[in-house]
């Protein structure tokens, strides 16, 4: 393991660095440039912190509605298979979950603040509390 600062910690003072300092004393195309720059540093920063809880979820879903386990990567080609031989949620329950699930994950992800993902999370808690319950 090495010492502080963690690459995450690195990530996001370059990211403060250009919006907040450099890109205020530049004008138009570079100023925009900055500005794309620091939030594609902030796009890897959030990757690198949640890449591992993402995908370990993603790959307890599939192994569960494929009935076997694999690579993230290995699993999504077979689904990938399934869906192209014409499988869909009647012969994969739950199929719509996982999809909803691994499209939530990764917009929290890309787009942290997009004006959708807040209520879609919700309904997706609601839905989930349903379910538990019946």
């Amino acid at each position: 393991m090495l010492d502080d600062p963690r690459p995450e910690e690195l990530l996001a003072a370059v990211a403060r660095l250009l919006r907040e300092e450099i890109g205020p004393q530049l004008t138009d195309a570079a100023a925009f440039h900055a500005r794309v720059a620091a939030n594609a540093l902030d796009l890897v920063r959030r990757q690198i912190a949640d890449e591992a809880a993402i995908d370990a979820a993603e790959n307890a879903r599939l192994a569960a509605l494929l009935g076997t386990s694999g690579t993230t990567a290995g699993l999504n080609r077979l689904l990938a298979a399934r869906l192209r031989a014409g499988a869909g949620e009647a012969e994969m329950p739950g199929l719509m979950d996982h999809l909803w699930e691994t499209t939530l994950a990764k917009i929290a992800v890309d787009q942290p603040r997009y004006a959708s993902i807040a209520p879609a999370l919700a309904i997706r808690a609601a839905r989930r509390r349903e379910r538990k319950n019946a």
